[in-house]
């Protein structure tokens, strides 16, 4: 992958929160706007806009799996802005929406617990 596109990816991924502008990503890799969105959308197959929305919708997913924080808090921490876009683009890469992914993630969760607890119980292991 090109190196100027591997640096703006480190960037977006570090702080996913931050209201990035696209113009001076390109211009701190030394590209013109328009080339920067072409050679991104080249080594990536998306979009430059596109992409930082995915990862922050991967960011919100592992808060959703890992916190109990609000799903408000979850925006505000991965830098979204519509409670209602947030659901729409949620729903479209997860299949569900973010309240009914935290809790299907919560069940497999607690069937993990209770069969490790059964594995632990097994007599002469102590």
């Amino acid at each position: 992958m090109d190196r100027r596109i591997e640096l703006v990816i480190a960037k977006i991924k570090t702080d996913p929160a931050s209201a990035w502008d696209f113009v001076a990503l390109a211009v701190l890799v030394n590209l013109s706007p328009s080339r920067f969105r072409h050679l991104f959308k080249q080594e990536t197959g998306t979009t430059p806009g596109q992409y930082l929305k995915e990862v922050r919708l991967r960011r919100a997913a592992k808060l959703l799996r890992n916190t109990f924080l609000t799903i408000k808090q979850i925006l505000k921490q991965v830098g979204l802005g519509s409670n209602a876009h947030f659901v729409r683009d949620f729903r479209q890469l997860y299949g569900m929406t973010p309240t009914s992914y935290r809790r299907s993630v919560g069940r497999i969760a607690k069937r993990r617990r209770r069969r490790k607890k059964k594995g632990s119980a097994t007599p002469g292991k102590n």
